[in-house]
């Protein structure tokens, strides 16, 4: 047995506490300025300034994100100068005058304000303040600052979502900014295709917006979660009462025997595994163990290195191949040789179709664990209102965290609500259930708020990742370049836990063939459990992994057939009449050629310009290479179900239960751009009432590019319902347009108007005097025994290239330029649509060539790199518009596929400057190094 220390969140139960903050310190009085008013505030003083400003003044528009320097979150203006807050003690700011995002506004927006809500620079928003302060000290400095300068100023800054070319043309083109709030939404019946600001972007510039970690009850307990140290260990308590009772401010210690309910969640049902509470034994390094809940200045001082639990280390699996080998220990005991499940399409004779080719190419390619690295941490608190859970907390699936949570707590569904606040960035891990029944337990058992925030240790250690896979596959071609089949088969590692595993082995065999027609074809995807970190839903669902493998063998085999590399994906792109690797007969909508046809120019162009750089230069070369992708919007195979409710009120209003979160990616603007126009009415007469599952019929999860097509669809069908149900109250024709002019409703057919006037009307229990409320489930078929059928009813396409340049002896890649061509079906709102393309291709580029998440080694943002605003080149969005008569107005979803192309053409790109293949991805100077000093061996061993 061995006594070692467990890890220990710290909980920020104001939003922004840390460990370091010690009770016992003396307090002081320290004063200074705020925003141009004098305080005075009474704290230890070493605390953060962060701290003070989030749980003395309320100023909760700074934010934290790492307590360390790291992601800038929290920056300040202290006398002028950026500061990050969170590394400035209050005693620090005695005497100084500090400046918060919430003190930029004098009544009205400030110029550099407005200018991020016309360029779409604030996403999820949860950067944004930190942003805007900085950006306002350069431009205190400089007026009309370069795109270096900006670069500089704000580099020590980190957003996840923008991919930040927006936020730089915001504040370079902030002095040219009107400084107003008179942002004007479009007219009646022109929602569709224009760019209005986000319908929620205020909250987001001004500091008002309120993120999971802003708005905890003053009186909440602190919850903090004593974890895992240990890979693979089992555990036992000693007297937990006695330590609890033994130290001031102790509210109660919990573990799996406190949980009332089934202790096992997960976000498919049949695979539903995960404890909330480990019980007597521990499969990965951070799982949960045991909560501590206290008073919040009692936690802050709390000693947990004497917490009572004995640890028994055992041996861990990290790796597929070692959970798969013959006799290795199980890690479920229901789930033999540690196969989570697979997943499995064959269509005709791959292996005739390969002996016949042509030319063939084989390959292998392994990918890196890669982290969400949302600038938010899992942040919320929950209490009982009556005999009601409510749980308010991040989240991108409000309905399934209730459900979870309901039944880990053993309370009726209807007993549990959930109230998302806003996210600050998902990307697939908040789908997952985290602290909402860790903080609804302690709320039930103690009758009082709990309020916990993930440390981003804790939040990097805990929770999901996107799955490592271990891939390899073959493709033939014949003499005229046609593809004539392909096998592929690759390992996901799914970690301890299930989470999104079944998912991503699913849908990887259905789009591992790229949007190309494949007649032969077999894949399949294994999920596999390991001892490592869980991985779940990222931006893809394996789908980027697998086109990595696909794309770089694509560019192999256009070489060795001499066709040019466009050319090649153009002669073999999926059309409208192709059949899908499922048989599914695509009969129109299919944009993937009108992709690649647009980048023809740019191709030529690229191609040209590296010629002439390597014809000029020995130690640097540049390359360009260029991918494609496809993505099918929504679940695989299954019931995919979103609901809106619309209503028009006595005032006027025209009420819209959007229960599809906004975790940045435009869902409260865009589903209520298509409601308008199917509606008929102008956005500026919209309320929006967000998801909340006490309120808002279940629109599903934010994941899987659905909202803007399922959702989306939903939003279109009640919205014509809603008008359809005002034309038959007037008795007239649907060639009639409406008007709303306050509480009176006008409609005109021809030369005949008519007034009605709501207040005159009966209005239901929810204040409508009009309303609708329709679903919308996406037509798809099961897959059989070989995976054929219809798994999606809309795909997606689209196509990248990369230009860079390669530093031979240091094996550094520089980003010259990307070129992006997306078919969205049609562009609800385009400037959002270019913002989701350029933040995907962020995250691309970080997969591409540095993220690479080590249990034990990367867990906070120094040690862990994601691209910062220097590392991101120009971007050129071309959207290309091919509609799906599924979709609304067209529409197709984006969210996912903006991410898949990039990875696999920055490859190409390094392949076409050095001549090396990467078969380990990240490629990191390391590795392109060595990969081309084993290429200049082979070479000399061959002479």
């Amino acid at each position: 047995m061995n006594k070692a220390q467990p890890h220990i969140s710290q909980a920020r139960p104001g939003g922004a506490l840390s460990g370091s903050d010690a009770v016992g310190l003396a307090r002081a009085e320290i004063t200074f300025a705020v925003n141009g008013a004098a305080v005075s505030v009474n704290v230890p003083p070493l605390r953060r300034l962060s701290a003070v400003l989030r749980d003395e003044l309320l100023l909760t528009g700074t934010k934290v994100g790492c307590d360390a320097g790291d992601c800038g979150a929290c920056t300040v203006l202290v006398d002028g100068d950026p500061v990050c807050a969170c590394l400035m003690p209050a005693a620090s700011a005695a005497g100084a005058s500090v400046t918060t995002v919430e003190g930029l506004a004098n009544g009205r927006l400030s110029a550099l304000q407005a200018s991020f809500l016309a360029h779409g620079a604030a996403q999820c928003g949860i950067c944004t303040p930190g942003l805007l302060v900085a950006a306002t000290a350069l431009l205190d400095k400089k007026a009309r600052p370069s795109e270096i300068e900006v670069q500089d100023a704000l580099g020590g800054v980190l957003c996840r979502c923008t991919g930040y070319r927006k936020i730089v043309a915001a504040v370079m083109d902030a002095s040219a900014q009107a400084a107003s709030l008179d942002f004007r939404l479009p007219r009646s019946g022109h929602a569709i295709g224009s760019s209005p600001i986000r319908l929620d972007g205020v909250p987001k510039v001004t500091g008002g917006e309120k993120f999971g970690g802003d708005s905890f009850p003053a009186d909440a307990l602190a919850v903090l979660v004593i974890r895992s140290p240990h890979y693979h260990a089992s555990f036992a308590f000693g007297d937990l009462d006695g330590w609890a009772k033994a130290r001031p401010g102790i509210a109660g210690v919990f573990t799996a025997a406190d949980i009332p309910g089934k202790n096992c969640f997960g976000v498919i049902g049949p695979f539903a595994d995960q404890p909330a509470l480990a019980e007597g034994l521990a499969r990965f390094r951070g799982e949960a163990v045991a909560l501590v809940a206290g008073e919040r200045e009692a936690m802050l001082d709390l000693d947990l290195s004497d917490f009572p639990i004995r640890w028994t280390e055992l041996p861990h699996l990290l790796q597929p191949c070692e959970a798969q080998a013959e006799g290795a220990a199980l890690i479920h005991v229901n789930r033999p040789a540690n196969l989570l499940t697979k997943g499995f399409v064959e269509r005709g004779d791959p292996e005739t179709a390969l002996a016949d080719a042509a030319v063939t190419v084989t390959g292998a390619i392994e990918t890196s664990y890669v982290e969400h690295a949302y600038i938010e941490p899992e942040a919320g608190h929950a209490y009982m209102d009556g005999d009601t859970l409510v749980v308010v907390a991040c989240t991108q699936a409000p309905y399934m965290d209730r459900d979870d949570t309901a039944k880990v707590l053993g309370l009726p569904v209807d007993k549990v609500r959930i109230v998302p606040t806003a996210t600050g960035g998902g990307f697939g891990s908040k789908l997952d259930v985290s602290l909402q029944p860790l903080v609804g337990l302690v709320a039930m058992r103690i009758g009082r708020p709990a309020a916990l925030a993930y440390t981003r240790n804790e939040s990097m250690m805990s929770t999901t990742k996107r799955h490592p896979a271990q891939m390899k596959a073959t493709i033939g071609a014949d003499a005229e370049g046609h593809v004539t089949g392909m096998i592929f088969s690759g390992d996901f590692n799914t970690g301890a836990y299930a989470s999104w595993g079944p998912t991503v082995a699913n849908r990887v065999p259905v789009h591992a063939s790229g949007p190309y027609a494949t007649p032969n074809y077999r894949a399949e995807g294994r999920a596999v459990h390991t001892h490592g970190p869980i991985s779940g839903a990222f931006r893809g669902f394996g789908v980027p992994q697998a086109t990595i493998m696909q794309e770089t063998l694509y560019d192999e085999l256009a070489g060795k057939l001499g066709i040019d590399r466009l050319d090649f994906r153009l002669r073999n792109c999926l059309r409208n009449g192709s059949e899908t690797v499922t048989g599914q007969l695509l009969e129109s909508g299919v944009g993937i050629a009108e992709c690649l046809d647009a980048l023809r120019p740019h191709w030529a162009r690229a191609v040209a310009d590296a010629d002439a750089f390597n014809g000029a230069n020995v130690d640097k070369k540049r390359g360009v290479g260029i991918a494609s992708c496809w993505y099918g919007c929504g679940n695989t195979s299954l019931p995919n179900p979103s609901t809106i409710r619309v209503g028009i009120a006595a005032s006027g209003e025209i009420i819209l239960h959007q229960g599809a979160v906004d975790i940045g990616q435009g869902s409260n603007t865009v589903i209520t751009q298509i409601c308008a126009d199917a509606l008929g009415l102008p956005l500026e007469n919209f309320r929006l009432k967000g998801a909340d599952t006490a309120i808002t019929p279940d629109a599903g999860k934010t994941s899987a590019s659905r909202q803007t097509f399922v959702t989306g669809k939903a939003a279109e069908k009640a919205g014509r319902a809603l008008r359809d149900e005002i034309l038959r109250f007037a008795n007239v024709s649907q060639k009639a347009s409406l008007q709303l002019d306050g509480p009176t409703i006008i409609i005109c057919e021809g030369e005949a108007i008519r007034r009605v006037h709501l207040g005159a009307l009966e209005a239901d229990a929810d204040g409508f005097v009009f309303r609708a409320e329709e679903t919308y489930d996406p037509p798809t078929l099961p897959l059989d025994g070989k995976g054929q059928g219809k798994p999606y009813a809309v795909y997606g396409y689209g196509a990248q290239i990369a230009e860079l340049e390669v530093d031979l002896k240091l094996g550094t890649v520089k980003l010259v330029k990307i070129t992006a061509a997306h078919d969205v079906g049609k562009a609800i709102n385009p400037l959002l649509a270019e913002g989701q393309i350029e933040g995907g291709i962020a995250q691309g580029i970080g997969m591409a060539l540095m993220e690479e998440y080590i249990p034990g080694r990367t867990e906070n943002l120094h040690d862990y790199l994601i691209p910062t605003i220097g590392d991101v080149p120009p971007i050129e969005t071309i959207l290309i518009e091919v509609p799906d008569p599924e979709g609304p107005f067209g529409a197709k979803g984006l969210g996912e596929h903006v991410l898949i192309p990039t990875a696999p053409a920055i490859l190409n790109a390094i392949r076409h400057a050095t001549g090396i293949a990467i078969t380990k991805v990240p490629a990191t100077p390391t590795r392109i190094r060595a990969a081309i000093r084993a290429a200049i061996r082979e070479k000399e061993a061959c002479r």
